[in-house]
């Protein structure tokens, strides 16, 4: 019997040491997950391959597909389901009295977790995003159970804004129309793949709109969705799908805004979030695009939605970040409590 038991030990310790080895990364990335308020809001820090090109060359034509790839590469076989919902928002990039380049976001939806990803691919760039674990199914209570914390090992594909090491940002947008689904040939892209494509593999906002052409979009959810880019020498686009073609808008100057409408000419005005558009474009427009940093959270405190009533669904502001494009420094509020406002580096 003490043979068997102590048998039956080695190999237990053994399975252990193999579980060890083979979840080592997943293991650490979910060691490195911390708390800092009730938002709920998290940090953490990525370790690990999350086979970004893998699913670049076999393409993706619609979340289910992201899902069913996540399932397999990030999961060892755990189903998820990814599903990005209604939402609102505003960016703006900006000038500092400095010279250095700042780009702005307000993230508007119903009551969701925060979290704040860092990713540092072997052969691409560093980066850091802000992702919403709703969009995987966490809800404020579950980030504190194991299968919670597990799932938020998809966190890499469900970024909805961010920075990399090159200064360069992005962020997305809805709008308010049908499904973007080109059909050209190229491999397909969702678009939180799309994001985490630029955060990866551009460095300036050319590269980044040189990427997007590469691929067929396949928008997620049941709705299109434009994207915002800025670079850290100024430039900045804004990217639509007009009935499947690709638009590129560039900014005339050292500012630029974008909302939940249209800008492109053929659409111009669809969608919602004109007053919000107004009130930062009059603020940028005064100032000549120069802000401090300050000044531009400011300013997402001033478009910034919050539920006036008891409509748990209403939608309201649920991160502001201002992306610190020479210092490469993330001030982010959550909550809309801008009394508090953190700071990350993406290094």
């Amino acid at each position: 019997m003490k043979k068997i038991l102590m048998w039956v030990g080695l190999v237990l310790v053994f399975l252990l040491v193999v579980f060890g080895i083979v979840f080592r990364n997943e293991i650490t990335t979910i060691a490195t997950t911390k708390k800092l308020n009730d938002k709920p809001f998290y940090e953490m820090n990525y370790r690990g391959d999350y086979a970004l090109d893998k699913i670049l060359k076999k393409g993706v034509d619609n979340d289910q597909e992201l899902a069913d790839f996540a399932t397999k590469q990030l999961l060892h076989g755990i189903p998820v389901k990814i599903k990005v919902p209604n939402l609102g928002c505003t960016t703006f990039n900006a000038i500092t009295p400095d010279g250095d380049k700042t780009f702005a976001r307000n993230f508007d939806l119903d009551n969701a977790p925060v979290m704040v990803v860092r990713t540092k691919p072997k052969n691409d760039y560093e980066s850091i995003s802000v992702v919403d674990p709703g969009l995987i199914g966490i809800k404020a209570e579950g980030m504190n159970k194991p299968m919670g914390r597990l799932m938020t090992l998809v966190a890499p594909y469900i970024p909805l804004d961010g920075m990399n090491e090159k200064g360069l940002s992005v962020a997305v947008l809805k709008l308010q129309d049908e499904n973007t689904n080109q059909n050209t040939g190229k491999p397909g892209i969702n678009t939180t793949v799309a994001i985490r494509m630029i955060l990866d593999k551009a460095k300036t906002t050319d590269e980044a709109v040189n990427l997007l052409k590469k691929y067929d979009m396949h928008s997620s959810s049941t709705a299109t969705y434009h994207f915002q880019i800025a670079d850290k020498r100024g430039k900045s686009v804004v990217v639509e799908y007009v009935n499947n073609q690709m638009k590129v808008l560039p900014s005339d100057k050292n500012y630029q805004v974008a909302t939940n409408f249209y800008l492109s000419p053929e659409k111009y005005g669809q969608g919602k979030g004109q007053d919000r558009y107004k009130i930062a474009t009059e603020k940028l427009e005064d100032q000549k695009g120069i802000l401090t940093p300050e000044q531009s959270m400011d300013l997402l405190k001033a478009t910034h939605l919050e539920d006036k009533g008891d409509n748990s669904k209403a939608m309201v502001t649920q991160w502001s970040a201002v992306y610190q494009q020479d210092k490469l420094q993330l001030d982010i509020a959550t909550g809309h409590n801008y009394k508090k406002v953190y700071h990350f580096n993406v290094h």
